[in-house]
């Protein structure tokens, strides 16, 4: 992972999916629009001049405003353990924007109903495909608040998410468990989408297909990817020994329905003394030409090689 750069700080306030203010990072390679009239959001990367790496909602782009929660698509900041009211608090209000140097930082007003507030730092390599996200989540309470920061890809569809397991061995020389895998109660392991792998576990979103699937994985190698149309998106995260992660342990979970494939990574479950905050990087990555993997073979031979890169 690329752990420390010169970040790109020149920007341009302009337009961007219906909405009047979004900042526009690009380099020479890719390009992100993180929107400022709601959020924090990004609701676009790609290559330059090419499609959106995520899904979009069109009935939803544009809009501010209102208590009701919109997914919009694009990459979010929650934070876990999820529960229905105080997960799903609505980011639907503008947020400040703060150039640093090296990076964009974007803040949300405190949420009323946690007394949270969600940042995120963005840093653009200068050259490269590669983009930092630093999320933190900071509390304004008076008494100290347990949670884990989670970040969330919503992805655009006809892809395949990839998670790691970890490294094989033989019995009896390895007697203890390594890793754990959990379900939700609509996870079906029979179902067609999933390919169950020595080395990795491969979930197929299939547009139209609504029927929702989702696992989570301790993953202790640091990183999760999506593959669509050729392109690699490849997150990169460190993992904190000895550590407790939400949902069972899990950090990287992958969730698919008829409309997209979220690519998610969480930090440890932190107590969060006042005035304190839990923080979460993840390295981003895009490559051309990684054919769809349809076995672990292929994530084998033709992308692990980007990866190591």
């Amino acid at each position: 992972m690329i752990s420390n750069w010169q970040g790109v700080t020149d920007f341009d306030l302009s337009p961007c999916y219906g909405w009047a203010n979004c900042i526009h990072l690009r380099n020479n390679q890719i390009e992100l629009m993180i929107t400022t009239d709601v959020g924090p959001r990004i609701i676009h990367l790609g290559f330059v001049d090419d499609e959106n790496e995520f899904a979009t909602w069109p009935d939803m782009l544009g809009k501010t405003g209102g208590q009701e929660w919109r997914i919009y698509g694009g990459h979010r900041l929650w934070h876990a353990p999820e529960d229905p009211v105080r997960t799903y608090w609505p980011d639907n209000v503008p947020v400040q924007v703060e150039p640093h140097e090296g990076l964009v930082r974007f803040i949300q007003p405190v949420e009323e109903s946690t007394g949270i507030v969600k940042e995120m730092d963005i840093a653009l390599h200068p050259n490269d495909a590669r983009v930092r996200i630093t999320h933190r989540l900071i509390n304004r309470n008076l008494w100290a608040v347990t949670l884990a920061p989670w970040a969330l890809s919503v992805m655009a569809p006809g892809g395949v998410g990839v998670i790691p397991l970890p490294p094989r061995g033989e019995h009896p020389r390895n007697l203890l468990p390594t890793s754990s895998l959990t379900l939700w109660p609509y996870t079906d392991m029979a179902d067609g989408r999933w390919t169950w792998g020595e080395r990795f576990i491969l979930l197929r979103q299939e547009p139209g297909n609504a029927k929702p699937q989702k696992i989570g994985a301790f993953v202790p190698d640091g990183w999760v990817a999506y593959l669509r149309r050729g392109h690699l998106f490849l997150k990169q995260f460190s993992v904190a020994e000895n550590a407790a992660y939400p949902d069972m342990n899990s950090t990287v979970e992958l969730f698919a329905n008829g409309d997209m494939l979220e690519v998610e990574t969480l930090g440890p479950l932190m107590t969060i003394q006042p005035g304190a905050a839990a923080t979460h990087t993840e390295f981003w990555q895009l490559a051309r030409n990684a054919p769809r993997p349809e076995t672990e073979e292929d994530v084998i031979h033709h992308i692990l090689p980007l990866i190591q890169e």
